[in-house]
């Protein structure tokens, strides 16, 4: 089998996974594109990409424009490398077409979605949302829209009813790499792919931090959503006793004696070992994991050992 020599773009965990078999596979990976170190943490030190962290330690070139836009020097530098295909996941930056075109094999991306669903930047998060029962990965060329190039190869997985971006994030960048080698294994009989569809296409916008807000007004099923979707970042969050709550963890509650009787929503309706059952605007949520401000995550037994709960209101 032929043997290619591979430019890399990508920044986050995601975009390692995907490196790390690069870098165990017969293919030489002959540098890598990622985004400028940024502050991190409470004390806000530079701290470098996830991966630019791999290639550091793979003694591989790292290269970290803040912007490719009239960057001649990225392209140059690009072309330098001799590619014979850029792999790029997550990067974070729109590549120009003379990017893109700079390699005899073009410019291949993993994406975290069934293309054309939920194009764009939060994929998984927005799969979450949108109570889709699958997702899964694809293999595109890429080419100036955005995801919007044709696929070399999809494959699905199931969402199941516990999952979280977490999860999914970790199950989806394990597929997406094994999928990527072999997607190299006969790139060039790959071309020139086959076109996305024009039906079924959304977009999946970027996650805001003010998306967490939890509105007990809105239905269980979509409140659980939204905790499954913003773990482990932003975290769906409430009030009580006036400071932020995280809800790190939750379930929708099957009706009982206690979550019949209909209140007003975000009242706690029961308290109990495994979890703390709160009214909905359609439904009740079992909160089963909670942490505050400053503190690590306990169990629901945990955070009610210490304080009433029953009646009172969340948000």
């Amino acid at each position: 089998m032929t043997s290619l020599r591979v430019a890399f773009a990508g920044t986050p965990e995601f975009a390692r996974t995907a490196l790390a078999a690069l870098l165990q596979s017969r293919h030489e990976v002959i540098g890598v594109f990622t985004r400028p170190d940024r502050p991190r943490g409470r004390g806000r030190k530079l701290a470098a990409s996830a991966v630019k962290e791999a290639a550091l330690a793979a003694q591989l070139p790292v290269s970290q424009p803040e912007t490719l836009r009239g960057d001649a020097a990225a392209l140059a530098q690009l072309k330098a490398w001799r590619p014979d295909a850029l792999v790029v996941v997550a990067y974070g930056l729109i590549l120009p077409q003379a990017m893109l075109d700079a390699s005899p094999l073009g410019s291949v991306n993993i994406h975290a979605s069934l293309l054309p669903r939920w194009r764009g930047a939060a994929p998984i998060q927005r799969a979450l949302l949108a109570g889709d029962s699958h997702t899964g990965i694809t293999i595109m060329r890429m080419e100036a829209g955005l995801d919007t190039g044709p696929i070399l190869l999809q494959r699905s997985i199931s969402i199941g009813a516990a999952d979280t971006s977490g999860h999914l994030h970790d199950r989806l960048a394990t597929l997406g790499a094994q999928m990527l080698l072999e997607t190299f294994d006969d790139l060039a009989d790959r071309l020139p792919g086959t076109p996305q569809s024009v039906e079924g296409a959304s977009y999946a916008a970027k996650v805001e931090k003010s998306e967490a807000a939890i509105n007990w007004q809105c239905t269980a099923i979509d409140i659980d959503r939204q905790v499954r979707a913003f773990n482990p970042w932003p975290m769906a969050q409430t009030r009580f006793d006036d400071e932020q709550l995280r809800i790190v963890a939750a379930h929708v509650e099957h009706a009982d004696a206690a979550t019949k009787t209909t209140a007003f929503p975000g009242t706690v309706m029961a308290v109990r070992d495994e979890c703390i059952v709160v009214q909905c605007g359609q439904g009740c949520l079992g909160l089963t994991q909670l942490q505050r401000p400053g503190r690590r995550p306990v169990s629901a037994r945990e955070f009610a050992s210490s304080r009433t709960l029953l009646g009172r209101r969340l948000g």
